[in-house]
C-alpha cells in the first residue's frame, strides 16, 4: 500500500507538471491557432535560467524560489518577444507554415542553450526547506514532490478564474470561439495575442523552473516535454484548459503505474491511450468541433499541367541532377542518392497534405515500415533484392489502409496528432521487440543481397534516381487524374464533395494509403542505401523533416516537395560539415524561409514570375 501511495504522488507531481506545460500551450493554440513547436524550448529555457539564477546566488528559500519565479518571468519576455518579431508577421499564412517557423525556433534556441551553458548536464541545488520526506500512510514522500504536485491544481483553479471571471478571460474566450468576429467587434488582436503567448510562456518556463531541483538540466528536455504536452492538449480538447488539467493527470498516472506494473509498456502507453481516446472522442475528452470551413492552405489556385516550356527546363533540370553528381565525386554521389529518397518521402507526404489537407506528424510511421519490410523480409524470409523493394511499399500501404479508416474519422490537428501516436507505437515497438527488430542495434548486413552490379555508390545511385523520377512521375499523374480532382474538391469543402456524389471520406483515405505506398518505397531505397535500419526511421525527427521539405518548397505545387528535399538536404548537409552551429544557421534560415516564402520557395517563384511582363 506505501508503495501504490508514492507511485500515487509521484504521478500526480508529473501531472501538475505536464499541466503547466500543456496549459500554456492550449491557450496559445485556443487563441493564436498557432501550433507552437517551440514550446519545449521555452520550458527547457525556464530550466536553463532557473539553473544559472539559483546557483548565482545565495541559496535560501527566498533566493531559490525568487529565482523560479525570475526565470518564469524572462520567459515570458522571450515568449512576447517571439510572437511580436516572428509570429505577428506570419498570421496571415497557413497555420502548418507557422509550425515550420517555430521549429525554426526550437533549432536556435538550441544551439543558443549548448553555448551558453555547453553540453554536458547539469545539477540545480535542492529546494531550501523542501529537502526532506514525510511519511504519508506509510510511505516517505518527497516534501518538493508534494509542493510540486499543488502547485498544478493552484494555477488551474487561478487560471479558471481569469478566463471565466475577469474582461481579459472575455477576450479570450471571445477569440477562441470566433476570433473574426472578436476583431471586428473592437478587439485589440495584436495586444491580446502577445498577452497569451506571453502567459503561455511564463507557465512552460515555470514548468521548466521548477523542475531543476528533481532532474538535470539538459538539451534533450525539449523535445521530450513537448511530445507529452501535445498528447495532454490533444487529449484533453485543443484549447480547453480543463480538458488539459484532467487528461495531465491521466498521463501523469500513466508513467507512475506503468513504469511500475509494465515497464517494458512506458514508450507506447500514452500514444495508445491517445489513439483510444480520439477513436471514441474525435475531438478529445472536452474539445468541441469546429464548424466547417475553407481552410487558408485550402485557398490556393488550382494545380495546372505545366505548359512546353516548364517541361522543357524540368527536363534539363532532371538531366543535370542525374548526370552531375557523377561528374563531381563519390561524396555528391551519396548526397544525391539522400536526395532522391529525401524527395519521394516530400513527395509522398505531399501527396496526402497537399492535395488532401491531411496533415501528418507521424509519416515516419511508413518511411519506417517500408525499411523495416526490407530488414524482415531479407533477415528472416532470405528475400532477393527485388522481392524486398516490392514488398516494402506493399506493407506500407497495406498498413495505411488498416489505420487511415480510423486517423480519417479526425480532422486537423487531431488526425495529425492519431498519426503521430502510430508511428511512436511502431517506433515503440521496434526499439523494445529486441528478439525480431533488433532493438536499437537494428538489422544489419542488407547489402547482403544487393546484385554486384549495385554494390557501388554509383550505380545504386543511378537506380535510386530512376526510382525517384518514376514514383514521382506516378505522384504527378495521380494528382492530375479524375482522382486527383475528386481529392482537392474533399479538401477543399467535404460537405459540397459529397452533395454532388464524391465519397470523401473514401478518397481521402485511399489517398492517405496511396502516400503510405510511396513513402514505403523511399523507405526501401533508405534501406539499401544505408545497408541497415534502425528505430531513427520510424522517429519523429524523420517525420518533421518531410514536413519542413514540403513546406519549404511549396504545399500548394506538385513540384514544391522536390524543391524542398533538395533545398533542406543540401542546406543541413553543407552546414552541419562546415559549423558546430549548423542549428542556429539552419533554424535562422528555416524562419527567414517560413516568413519571406509564406507560399514555399517554388510558389514564391510563380508569383513572380506571373509578375513578369
Amino acid at each position: 500500500m506505501d508503495l501504490v501511495f508514492g507511485q500515487l504522488i509521484a504521478g500526480l507531481s508529473y501531472g501538475s507538471t505536464l499541466f503547466l506545460v500543456s496549459a500554456g500551450l492550449t491557450l496559445i493554440f485556443g487563441v493564436t491557432r498557432v501550433v507552437n513547436f517551440a514550446h519545449g524550448s521555452l520550458y527547457m529555457l525556464g530550466a536553463y535560467i532557473a539553473y544559472s539564477i539559483t546557483t548565482h546566488w545565495t541559496p535560501n528559500v527566498f533566493s531559490f524560489f525568487g529565482g523560479l519565479l525570475l526565470a518564469a518571468l524572462a520567459v515570458a519576455a522571450v515568449g512576447a518577444l517571439l510572437e511580436i518579431v516572428l509570429l505577428r508577421r506570419i498570421y496571415s499564412s497557413p497555420e502548418i507554415f507557422q509550425l515550420l517557423a517555430t521549429f525554426g525556433v526550437v533549432l536556435i534556441v538550441q544551439d543558443v542553450a549548448l553555448a551558453i551553458w555547453g553540453p554536458g548536464e547539469l545539477f540545480a541545488p535542492r529546494a531550501p526547506g523542501l529537502k526532506g520526506s514525510v511519511e504519508v500512510a506509510g510511505a516517505f514522500v518527497p516534501q518538493y514532490s508534494i509542493f510540486v504536485m499543488i502547485v498544478g491544481p493552484v494555477v488551474y483553479a487561478l487560471l479558471w478564474w481569469v478566463i471565466n471571471r475577469t474582461r481579459w478571460g472575455t477576450w479570450v474566450r471571445a477569440a477562441a470561439q470566433d476570433r473574426e468576429t472578436a476583431g471586428a467587434l473592437g478587439l485589440n488582436e495584436p495586444l491580446l495575442f502577445t498577452s497569451v503567448f506571453a502567459l503561455g510562456a511564463f507557465l512552460a518556463g515555470l514548468a521548466g523552473a521548477l523542475q531543476i531541483p528533481r532532474e538535470t538540466v539538459n538539451l534533450q528536455m525539449d523535445l521530450g516535454i513537448l511530445i507529452e504536452a501535445f498528447v495532454v492538449v490533444v487529449v484533453g480538447g485543443l484549447g480547453s484548459v480543463t480538458g488539459a488539467f484532467w487528461a495531465a493527470l491521466l498521463i501523469g498516472m500513466l508513467h507512475a503505474f506503468g513504469s511500475w506494473w509494465l515497464p517494458q509498456s512506458t514508450l507506447v502507453l500514452i500514444f495508445v491511450v491517445m489513439a483510444v481516446v480520439l477513436i471514441l472522442r474525435p475531438y478529445g475528452l472536452l474539445g468541441r468541433p469546429s464548424a466547417p470551413q475553407i481552410t487558408r492552405m485550402q485557398a490556393h489556385a488550382p494545380f495546372v499541367a505545366p505548359g512546353l516550356r516548364w517541361r522543357i527546363v524540368g527536363a534539363l533540370a532532371l538531366g543535370i541532377a542525374i548526370v552531375l553528381p557523377m561528374l563531381i565525386g563519390d561524396y555528391a554521389i551519396v548526397i544525391a542518392t539522400e536526395v532522391a529518397i529525401a524527395a519521394v518521402l516530400a513527395a509522398s507526404l505531399h501527396f496526402g497534405m497537399g492535395l488532401g489537407g491531411i496533415v501528418s506528424f507521424g509519416h515516419a510511421a511508413f518511411f519506417g515500415l517500408g525499411a523495416y519490410a526490407v530488414a524482415l523480409a531479407i533477415t528472416y524470409l532470405a528475400a532477393p533484392f527485388a522481392a524486398a523493394l516490392i514488398l516494402a511499399p506493399i506493407v506500407a500501404g497495406s498498413v495505411a489502409l488498416l489505420i487511415g479508416r480510423v486517423v480519417l474519422r479526425s480532422h486537423g490537428v487531431y488526425a495529425a496528432m492519431l498519426t503521430l501516436a502510430f508511428a511512436q507505437i511502431l517506433w515503440s515497438t521496434a526499439i523494445q521487440w529486441v528478439d525480431v527488430t533488433g532493438g536499437d542495434n537494428g538489422v544489419l548486413g542488407l547489402w547482403s543481397v544487393l546484385p554486384a552490379a549495385l554494390s557501388s555508390p554509383l550505380p545504386y545511385y543511378v537506380l535510386a534516381a530512376v526510382v525517384a523520377v518514376a514514383s514521382l512521375a506516378a505522384l504527378r499523374r495521380i494528382a492530375l487524374a479524375p482522382f486527383g480532382f475528386a481529392l482537392r474538391a474533399a479538401r477543399d469543402s467535404e460537405l459540397r464533395a459529397d452533395a454532388i456524389g464524391i465519397d470523401s471520406q473514401r478518397t481521402r483515405w485511399l489517398a492517405f494509403s496511396v502516400g503510405a505506398f510511396f513513402a514505403g518505397i523511399a523507405g526501401a531505397l533508405h534501406a539499401f542505401h544505408k545497408g541497415s535500419v534502425f528505430p531513427t526511421t520510424l522517429s519523429i525527427p524523420v517525420s518533421v523533416d518531410a514536413l519542413i521539405m514540403v513546406l519549404l518548397g511549396g504545399v500548394q505545387t506538385l513540384i514544391g516537395p522536390i524543391v524542398g528535399a533538395l533545398t533542406y538536404h543540401a542546406l543541413s548537409t553543407e552546414l552541419t560539415r562546415v559549423t558546430d552551429h549548423w542549428r542556429l544557421l539552419l533554424g535562422l534560415a528555416i524562419v527567414v524561409l517560413a516568413v519571406a516564402f509564406p507560399d514555399g520557395i517554388v510558389g514564391f517563384a510563380r508569383r513572380r514570375l506571373a509578375k513578369a511582363p
